[in-house]
């Protein structure tokens, strides 16, 4: 099993301390997740808790993923970077493309397009882009974006987005992976066309449960070749439960080592500490 280190509501300052800790320790990735913008009062719940409510407070970082992607591989030789989640149908998917394409460069490869529809009606409002349209918009994106990173001209003609023949430079070195994120059908039959599927938090019965889904999915569309499914687990704490969770179908867990140890408010010297202590603990057993 493959371990991300889950970037969330850090202090900007700590992150690129994390990531090369991560980078030394053996660590997989590094989890990057996505909002412009984080709206005082909302109409629309917040999709992953019971109530509704978001996980954080207004003081929580949310910087840009690319800028920051491409900061921390600066920094790292071999870690590699996903988004988890982020919102292309908020945003004009050139732009989306072109910094995507951008941080695969200067990371040498190391990125992968973690993508979900968005959830948060009024934050798709605020930037100007149509909430009702959000799923064909991101599957045509997803689409455009994968024709812009190709070597060469390109010319793409869709519902929503079109292009004449155009070139989009630097060209990255590899295929982008594409990771999904969401809990619906859609999502699921979404990932099931590209690399991988992006979760939140759950118990190892869920994660087994939802990855056994997918893979019927897979199934069913025909689908062959490498495929992630990454979640936290919430409920695995020694290394044969996460061994367990991978002989069920789960690739990739992300998780903060550090609040095993120490919980999740801590120093940055307490994080690197826990990161120390998890990967002697669990990702040598797990990995051998």
């Amino acid at each position: 099993m493959r371990f991300s280190i889950s970037t969330a509501f850090q202090p900007v300052d700590h992150l690129p301390v994390l990531a090369r800790a991560a980078d030394q320790l053996g660590y997989h990735s590094m989890a990057v997740p996505d909002h412009v913008v984080d709206l005082e009062e909302l109409e629309t719940p917040y999709p992953y808790t019971p109530d509704g409510a978001r996980r954080w407070d207004f003081s929580a970082a949310w910087p840009d993923p690319w800028v920051l992607i491409g900061a921390l591989a600066a920094v790292t030789t071999r870690l590699h970077f996903f988004t988890s989640v982020y919102v292309p149908a908020i945003r004009n998917p050139f732009q989306v493309a072109k910094s995507v394409g951008t941080a695969a460069v200067l990371s040498g490869g190391r990125v992968s397009l973690g993508a979900g529809i968005g959830w948060c009606r009024e934050e798709f409002e605020l930037l100007g882009q149509d909430f009702h349209t959000r799923g064909r918009r991101t599957d045509e994106a997803l689409a455009l974006m994968a024709e812009l990173w190709k070597p060469g001209w390109t010319e793409f003609e869709g519902e929503f987005y079109s292009a004449p023949r155009l070139v989009m430079e630097p060209t990255p070195p590899a295929r982008i992976p594409i990771l999904i994120g969401g809990l619906s059908e859609i999502a699921f039959r979404r990932a099931a066309r590209h690399d991988g599927w992006v979760g939140d938090m759950y118990t190892t019965d869920e994660a087994i449960e939802i990855a056994g889904r997918i893979a019927e999915v897979r199934r069913e569309v025909g689908a062959e070749g490498e495929f992630s499914v990454i979640t936290a687990l919430k409920d695995a704490f020694l290394p044969e439960h996460f061994q367990r969770a991978e002989a069920g179908g789960v690739t990739d867990c992300w998780t903060m080592p550090w609040a095993y140890y120490h919980g999740l408010d801590c120093t940055v010297e307490q994080k690197v500490d826990g990161m120390e202590r998890f990967a002697h603990d669990v990702l040598v057993p797990v990995n051998g």
